[in-house]
């Protein structure tokens, strides 16, 4: 009968050693490597959605830069905000007649046609003009895909510090039916 109570005894002890390992596991891993997180607002349609729910790659930035094209999270003083960098540092970015130019070349924004088809519908143009603006040191710039409505580095958010960049966003996981890789 003793043997009985100290065989559940290590067993209920061996569960509950098993959860609180899974628990620490899953703390880790969402603090340092990768954490869901909810997109507010329309700054990033048609690429990404109000409410969509992503996974955000929050170690890589540790062993590498922000690029050109990466979709972001960025730490606010109030929020957090998803953009996409446009330029990094040492980069020279200007936007003229609906083009964007990083160090005088014309990068292609394909993310963008829609968009850019909606404005020109309204007899705009989708990206004002600027620059332009060199980035320095330990900055980047970063705007939302939907450029008439976006707070970013040209209106608002200013250049960006790298050290305020949590990390990249890999996947779209929710709503189900649009779950894909984001570009």
């Amino acid at each position: 009968m003793m043997e009985q109570k100290a065989k559940k005894g290590n067993e209920l002890f061996s569960w509950i050693k098993s959860i609180v390992f899974a628990l620490v596991l899953v703390y880790i891993i969402k603090t340092f490597f990768f954490a869901p997180y909810m997109v507010e607002g329309a700054s990033m349609s048609p690429t990404l959605h109000n409410h969509d729910k992503l996974y955000v790659n929050k170690i890589i930035y540790s062993v590498s830069e922000p690029k050109i094209g990466d979709i972001v999270i960025i730490k606010g003083t109030d929020k957090r905000y998803v953009k996409r960098v446009i330029g990094v540092e040492g980069d020279t970015i200007q936007v003229h007649s609906d083009k964007l130019l990083v160090n005088g070349k014309q990068v292609k924004e394909p993310y963008l046609s829609k968009n850019k088809k909606d404005a020109r519908s309204l007899g705009v143009y989708l990206t004002e003009d600027f620059g332009p603006i060199k980035i320095p040191k330990g900055k980047i710039f970063v705007m939302g895909d939907n450029r008439l409505n976006s707070m970013d580095s040209r209106n608002g958010l200013g250049l960006i510090n790298i050290s305020s960049v949590e990390g990249r966003s890999e996947v779209v996981i929710y709503p189900f039916k649009d779950m894909r890789q984001t570009k």
